[in-house]
């Protein structure tokens, strides 16, 4: 337990750890008070007493979430020495993360970007802005690698940016809506390739 945190602090995490994966699996919608309650053995008073609604659960859940994903590929980013490796990290880490996240219901981005659309507007910005934020670290890579020689100098960063992030979370749509893990596989080898297209010749 951290001790430099407070009472109220470390029942919210408490609450937000203990619903993540509900909310993950049933969405925001889909997930009831009764469910939070069954789940974290408080009182609707004392979830309450953290959070003003079920929404403010929702948004911290979500960035909780998220967080996690972010965190288990920027170690292996972190890992890796060129620009070049830590982008093809992208193609290759997220088998590793289906696997951390396939039981609790999935990516959360994915998820939350659908439920939310057009139906809850603090949800849809949360989604966008950790997709903006995911978008901000592959440009940060791919300018890095142009700028050391490793990747073509004529690659639009943003362009193929956008191009890695369709394709991985397109891949664990149909992945999860096929129940087929081999779809998933057969995009992240195409994220590999494009990686490869613009790789500077040794």
């Amino acid at each position: 337990m951290n001790r430099g945190t407070t009472k109220a602090e470390r029942t919210r995490n408490f609450i937000i750890e203990r619903t993540a994966e509900i909310f993950n699996k049933k969405g925001y919608a889909g997930t009831s008070m009764s469910d939070l309650t069954e789940a974290t053995g408080l009182t609707k008073g004392s979830i309450y007493g953290n959070f003003e609604n079920k929404e403010e659960v929702a948004l911290a859940v979500f960035e909780y979430n998220y967080q996690r994903v972010f965190k288990l590929v920027g170690d292996e980013v972190a890992k890796a020495g060129s620009f070049y490796d830590q982008l093809m990290v992208y193609g290759q880490v997220y088998k590793k993360v289906i696997g951390v996240i396939g039981n609790r219901g999935g990516c959360p981005i994915l998820n939350t970007s659908v439920e939310a659309d057009d139906t809850n507007v603090a949800l849809q910005l949360s989604a966008a802005k950790a997709v903006f934020s995911w978008k901000k670290n592959l440009i940060r890579i791919i300018e890095g690698g142009i700028a050391a020689g490793e990747f073509k100098k004529d690659v639009n960063a943003e362009q193929m940016a956008v191009s890695i992030i369709a394709l991985i979370e397109g891949g664990m749509m149909i992945s999860k809506v096929t129940n087929d893990d081999a779809n998933m596989n057969h995009v992240l080898l195409t994220v590999e390739a494009l990686v490869k297209e613009i790789k500077l010749a040794a």
